[in-house]
């Protein structure tokens, strides 16, 4: 699995969740429960992960939505 995007803001993962799943990308997001848990003080964000081989559609898909400064290098 490759990490798309790193963070700990609720809107930007709904929304790559959104923009994943239109185009029938299947994702994971990675550390839900613990970020829950630790009490919203930032110190686990949560990770957008998907398969190696849809990487790729995944990155342009979220940068054609303007989201490219979120995904991390890779």
């Amino acid at each position: 699995m490759i990490e798309l995007i790193r963070t700990n803001d609720l809107v930007l993962i709904n929304v790559v969740e959104t923009l994943l799943s239109e185009d029938g990308i299947a994702f994971f997001v990675a550390d839900n429960h613990v970020s829950a848990v630790e009490g919203g003080i930032g110190a686990f964000q949560r990770r957008v992960l998907v398969r190696s081989d849809h990487a790729p559609r995944a990155r342009r898909i979220i940068a054609e939505a303007g989201l490219q400064a979120e995904l991390r290098d890779g």
